[in-house]
């Protein structure tokens, strides 16, 4: 520990401290008097009213001056009109149905649907477990424990990020149903939450997700405000908004979660200190906002664009970050933010890479469902309006998928010829992502592999999984073999931690045993890296190899061979001495049915009827024990897939090959399989 770090953890432990013996004494408590503004950015009028106490006119009057002003954020007040219209022409089959289900308090939440939530929310319950967490001083309260809940869950409500979707419904439509709702919530939230109080104090990346969806909403709705406002919820926002800006600056995770934690607490100070010049102290959170970000961006963003976490999941949260930090810059006239626009670039880059042709992400590391911009209700494994957001702002038309999607025009409304913006039709090509230990084989076809063969994970590898030399498959558009994605974290040890384990990817376990072994839901006891031992890209097929030595003395190799149009080759070799038992496993969309196993070959179907075949050396058989066959394509929900294993039991060394034809067809298993040598 330097000085600098010693300086900041006893700072912050000194004030915790002096806090919670305040809030054991009295409980505190929102005083609107406490409201600093900003003189040189804060019109007269409301500088006068908040002097005077008259709160509702100080309301009028910033309601006012944000709906007027220039625009210093990608959404501009004055212009929202306008841009609906436009949002309108490009999408006229818009739906309004999420906001419907909020004012009836009905969400979805990660992978929960129509959940009954309430109107207001509780805003300390887990509604899917019906746990609550305590009202205490926010460095006490125990948010892992299952006892009170899922704080995934928990904070996923208080994200507030359906502000968004009722702000896209007002925008749309004008219906002030969704203002008025809005309105309440937020009253209500301040109501329930007093500062430094409960769960929604206790993280300091979840307040920054809340400020930046406030920073939101008050550009959605400071229109909307009028005369008959009962409530004066800009002057409460923006002094619960400076309170909780506070809270994360002196609590930066800067020495606790130095990863996407820190870097979505940065991105917070840098949006609101650029966007929000009338809040106290805004020009010098932006500061450190942007040198956190730029800090960070040289840490945690490795050579080849990948995030160093490791997950698909992470990954496209950080190029998220990226992106809104250079909008914002762009917006407001920031002339010291070329890191920023570099780090969103290379980021998106491999973001185009490790997505196969329809913008979906393989299940690669942990995923908790988690969105920057949830705006439409996107899957979070479709990362097409990260993709066309990234091409439009950064001037990287080979970067979208089509047509430019909704969010995008949200993102980007000031700029014109979002309606005709195209794709340069450049297709991205199979490459090696050597700095994150992925290798990428795609063609023109739609077939996607992607072949780990890196490290485990990054710093504490929290999010990681046990999954070296295994490899997730898309063939012409459909997904075939899948990672099982994540579950859950802390409701269930022994779901977190097999969802996890080795046999829940496309690779090899041996005698049983998981490649690396898990201690808590963040840590590893132990940790099994890869390494690439092979890479070759030609015109019609790519080759790559990899090794590691988890079981060690036993060494495990696995060549990937993809011929373009023709299929994959996977040969597995063991190599040490003694007597082993391997099994290669197979995990299943679910979207394919298992339709016959006739030995060493498995016939697959898919619900739009295309077939595939899994030929192996020796024989496949289905596993349903134990739970391998659950998939859980989001955060809590869970589907049932199809796992395959093909097991050898011998005396080293061993050798396992397995082949899937690109047309499903077993004279063309049969061909390939003729291909292996030795």
């Amino acid at each position: 520990m330097d000085r600098a770090e010693f300086r900041f953890r006893a700072t912050a432990a000194l004030r915790t401290r002096v806090g919670r013996a305040r809030a054991s004494l009295r409980m505190p408590a929102w005083d609107r008097g406490n409201l600093q503004l900003d003189p040189a950015a804060t019109p007269a009028p409301a500088r006068d009213a908040l002097n005077r106490r008259d709160w509702r006119g100080a309301h009028r009057a910033l309601a006012h001056h944000f709906a007027t002003r220039p625009p210093r954020f990608p959404l501009n007040p004055n212009g929202l009109a306008a841009l609906a219209a436009r949002v309108r022409g490009a999408f006229p089959d818009l739906s309004t149905r999420r906001a419907e289900g909020i004012l009836a308090g009905r969400y979805d939440l990660l992978g929960y649907r129509d959940v009954a939530v309430g109107s207001p929310p509780d805003w300390h319950r887990d509604p899917i477990h019906d746990r609550v967490a305590p009202l205490a001083f926010w460095d006490s309260v125990p948010y892992l424990r299952p006892a009170h809940g899922d704080h995934k869950v928990t904070w996923e409500i208080n994200r507030h990020q359906h502000f968004l979707v009722l702000g896209r419904a007002y925008a749309l439509t004008g219906d002030r149903r969704y203002y008025l709702e809005f309105v309440e919530q937020l009253t209500d939230w301040i109501a329930a939450n007093p500062p430094l109080m409960g769960i929604n104090w206790a993280s300091m990346l979840e307040l920054g997700f809340r400020c930046l969806s406030w920073t939101w909403a008050l550009h959605f709705f400071a229109g909307a405000a009028s005369d008959d406002d009962e409530q004066p919820w800009v002057v409460d926002l923006l002094l619960a908004l400076e309170t909780q800006l506070t809270h994360i600056e002196h609590n930066l995770s800067l020495y606790f979660s130095p990863n996407t934690h820190l870097t979505g607490e940065a991105l917070a100070l840098y949006v609101t200190g650029r966007a929000l010049p009338e809040l106290g102290g805004a020009e010098h959170r932006g500061r450190v906002g942007r040198d956190v970000l730029r800090e960070e961006a040289a840490r945690q963003v490795l050579a080849d664009g990948g995030h160093a976490e490791r997950s698909a999941h992470y990954h496209r949260y950080s190029t998220d970050f990226y992106l809104l930090a250079w909008n914002v810059a762009n917006a407001s006239g920031d002339p010291h933010a070329a890191d920023v626009r570099h780090a969103a670039l290379v980021q998106a880059r491999y973001l185009r890479s490790i997505a196969d042709d329809r913008g979906r992400l393989a299940l690669l590391g942990d995923d908790d469902g988690g969105q920057l911009f949830p705006i439409c209700g996107r899957a979070p494994w479709d990362c097409t309006d990260t993709l066309g957001t990234a091409a439009v702002l950064l001037d990287e038309p080979s970067l979208a998928l089509g047509q430019l999607p909704e969010e995008t025009y949200w993102l980007c409304g000031t700029r014109a010829g979002l309606e005709t913006f195209r794709s340069d039709g450049e297709a991205a090509g199979s490459t090696a992502l050597a700095s994150s230990g992925y290798y990428v084989s795609r063609n023109d076809r739609g077939d996607h592999l992607i072949f780990d063969a890196g490290a485990h994970g990054y710093l504490n590898a929290g999010h990681a999984h046990a999954d070296a030399l295994s490899i997730v498959l898309t063939i012409a558009g459909r997904p075939l073999l899948v990672d099982s994605g994540t579950a859950t974290y802390t409701m269930d040890a022994e779901r977190r931690d097999r969802f996890r384990s080795t046999a829940m990817h496309n690779t090899v376990v041996v005698d049983g045993r998981s490649q690396s072994l898990p201690s808590d839901p963040f840590h590893w006891r132990t940790r099994t890296d890869a390494c690439c031992t092979i890479w070759t890209s030609q015109r019609d097929r790519d080759r790559m190899a990899g090794r590691h030595s988890a079981y060690a003395p036993l060494v495990h190799d696995r060549e990937v061979t993809a011929i373009h149009g023709v299929g994959w080759i996977l040969v597995d070799r063991f190599t040490g001495e003694g007597h082993t038992s391997v099994a290669a496993m197979w995990h299943i969309h679910p979207a394919w049915r298992l339709d016959a196993i006739e030995g060493d070959a498995a016939v697959l179907r898919h619900l739009d009827g295309a077939e595939a075949l899994i030929h192996a050396s020796a024989p496949l058989a289905p596993v349903t024990a134990h739970g391998l066959e659950e998939y859980s394509p989001e955060y809590g929900r869970i589907e049932k897939g199809i796992c395959l294993a093909c097991a050898l039991t011998g005396p080293l060394p061993l050798a396992l090959v397995t082949v899937i034809p690109a047309d499903g067809r077993p004279e063309t298993a049969r061909r390939l399989a003729s291909t292996v040598q030795g």
